[in-house]
């Protein structure tokens, strides 16, 4: 009878409900005597309790409850109290962290209060549990690895809390909603340079894939050998038999390597564990260590030199900081209308010839860095040209900023980046060292007003002053 059992046609055995193992050392009792499900029972154990839960697993379901209802009573009231519109618009409901003015500090309650006070209960609730599932392992002899699976998901859901801190902004954070909560995923990701270029997200997404292939992988394998006891996976791993032979020799064969009952666990249990665990490196990196990932990316050579497609300075970029909700179009990224026309080798040598010096906007800065995009290449490319073709010609490179930001702050920073452009001059066109210098004025020389966005893009210039 056994060959013709599979997953949907399992013998289910109805007896009275087993108990469990004694808990006299524990506080409180198991509660329910158990009941079965012929359902359940399809796919698994068909017994459902009965279930202990302790002074921590009270503690958790209280406080999670608390956070559930702040959360919806909230949705409830965006709704004017209707139930019905509750229902038809529960996807597009959200409860959204402070605004970024708060910063780190207490905000009132309708401005994101009340999302805090939900994320706290919602914490502890989950902590809660964890503590209950270490102990309950404990108490009853098992392993602890459960639990250690457990706080590997619970680090990555910390992340999102720690990360607001590292970068001094509640915004940061998660917003509680389905339709807000994938607005966030997406928005985050174009606010940091696309996580698509951080390490530790694609190390997450191979785990990912890799757990759920060693699970199909395993779950396969275990029901082709059911007809020879291989369902009983503990008794093959202490006690080798056919089936464990079997599956040994069937992964060696197609896979090139053993497969025992036994490191097939562990294979899942590491991959599962990293998912989480990197995926979370990968969040506290983003906005502390790494501000732009795309950048980050060409810096180290994984990322191809696109052309520009989001100039934003870092005014910008610090208005975008937690406003991923998505209610509010205005605020996310404004892709440009190009970047700035590229001068010719003949129209700098004609603009230097009748006054001296000649600016462009073309040479295009990482926001708050020296460091150049691969946009600007085209611009320096002729400045290069113009330099090669005229070998007695001696520049003074000046570089200019927009007044954002503190004085002396921008006053380095076109420092460092006219330096950028002579060091790129000299290293990528060969031109003599002594005939370049590099200077930064800062905001102190502005060639329009600085109250628009057009203006402060026009003060953001290189220009090239013949000495």
């Amino acid at each position: 009878m056994l060959e013709y059992q599979n997953i949907f046609t399992r013998v289910q055995v109805r007896t009275t409900p087993d108990p469990g193992l004694p808990i006299d050392t524990s506080t409180g009792d198991r509660l329910g005597k158990g009941l079965f499900s012929s359902w359940m029972g399809r796919i698994g154990d068909a017994q459902i309790g009965p279930i202990y839960l302790g002074w921590t697993g009270i503690a958790s379901l209280l406080f999670g409850f608390m956070a559930i209802e702040i959360i919806g009573l909230n949705f409830l009231a965006q709704v004017h109290w209707s139930p019905i519109q509750f229902i038809r618009q529960l996807p597009w409901l959200t409860l959204e962290p402070p605004p970024p003015s708060y910063g780190l500090r207490m905000p009132p309650l309708n401005q994101g209060g009340w999302y805090l006070i939900a994320g706290f209960l919602l914490t502890l609730s989950i902590l809660l549990w964890w503590v209950r599932t270490y102990r309950r392992a404990r108490a009853l002899g098992m392993g602890t690895h459960l639990a250690w699976a457990f706080a590997s998901a619970i680090f990555l859901y910390l992340t999102f809390f720690f990360q607001p801190l590292l970068v001094g902004s509640w915004s940061e954070m998660v917003p509680f909603g389905i339709f807000a909560h994938l607005d966030w995923t997406s928005a985050f990701s174009i606010r940091y340079g696309n996580l698509y270029y951080n390490p530790f997200h694609a190390l997450s997404i191979a785990f990912l894939y890799g757990s759920a292939v060693l699970f199909a992988m395993h779950g396969a394998t275990i029901l082709a050998l059911t007809r020879v006891g291989g369902e009983r996976e503990i008794e093959q791993i202490t006690d080798r038999g056919t089936a464990a032979e079997r599956a040994a020799l069937f992964w060696r064969w197609c896979m090139g390597w053993n497969a025992t009952m036994e490191s097939i666990h562990r294979w899942a249990w590491w991959f599962a564990v990293l998912t989480t665990f990197t995926g979370g490196i990968g969040i506290l990196l983003t906005g502390t260590v790494v501000d732009n990932w795309y950048l980050w990316g060409i810096k180290h050579g994984l990322v191809a030199d696109y052309p520009v497609q989001n100039v934003l300075n870092a005014s910008q970029l610090d208005s975008l900081r937690g406003r991923y909700a998505g209610t509010q179009p205005t605020t996310y990224p404004m892709f440009g209308n190009g970047a700035a026309p590229v001068v010719s080798a003949a129209d700098l040598a004609a603009g230097l010839a009748s006054t001296g010096r000649v600016a462009t906007q073309a040479i295009l800065f990482a926001p708050g860095s020296s460091t150049l995009l691969p946009a600007s290449k085209a611009q320096l490319a002729e400045i290069g040209q113009l330099l090669t073709g005229n070998a007695a010609l001696k520049l003074a490179i000046e570089g200019h900023t927009d007044n954002t930001g503190d004085p002396a702050t921008n006053l380095s920073l076109s420092e460092r980046r006219a330096g950028a452009v002579r060091d790129y001059l000299i290293a990528n066109h060969g031109i003599a060292a002594a005939r370049l210098t590099a200077t930064g004025l800062g905001e102190t020389m502005p060639v329009a007003a600085n109250d628009t966005p057009e203006g402060r893009a026009q003060n953001r210039r290189v220009e090239l002053v013949k000495p």
